[in-house]
């Protein structure tokens, strides 16, 4: 491989985690009765609707046939990603919870 092909690797990589990552974000939010784009949308209120938030969205299922997701694991997923907005309105939602 070359450096360009060593690269494109990287980045498709890093893209393919990240919609793990919305993934995650977004069962979580179905198995907490949370709806992910309106937590999206607290946490980054400038941006318009995410394609890729609805996309994870339409791969959910039910809170019932879904595992459980901690809230650490949320968490570090999206510290991971550098989504230190949308951990906090995450956190909140946390302690709304307890």
């Amino acid at each position: 491989m070359n450096q360009k092909q060593v690269e494109e690797k990287i980045v498709e990589n890093y893209k393919g985690e990240e919609k793990m990552m919305i993934l995650i974000f977004a069962q979580w939010c179905v198995n907490h009765d949370l709806d992910p784009e309106v937590l999206y949308l607290k946490a980054y209120p400038s941006q318009s609707a995410n394609p890729s938030l609805r996309e994870a969205i339409e791969l959910t299922v039910s809170k019932e046939e879904a595992g459980d997701i901690a809230h650490d694991t949320l968490l570090g997923v999206l510290s991971l990603f550098g989504n230190d907005d949308l951990a906090f309105v995450v956190t909140e939602e946390i302690q709304k919870m307890k």
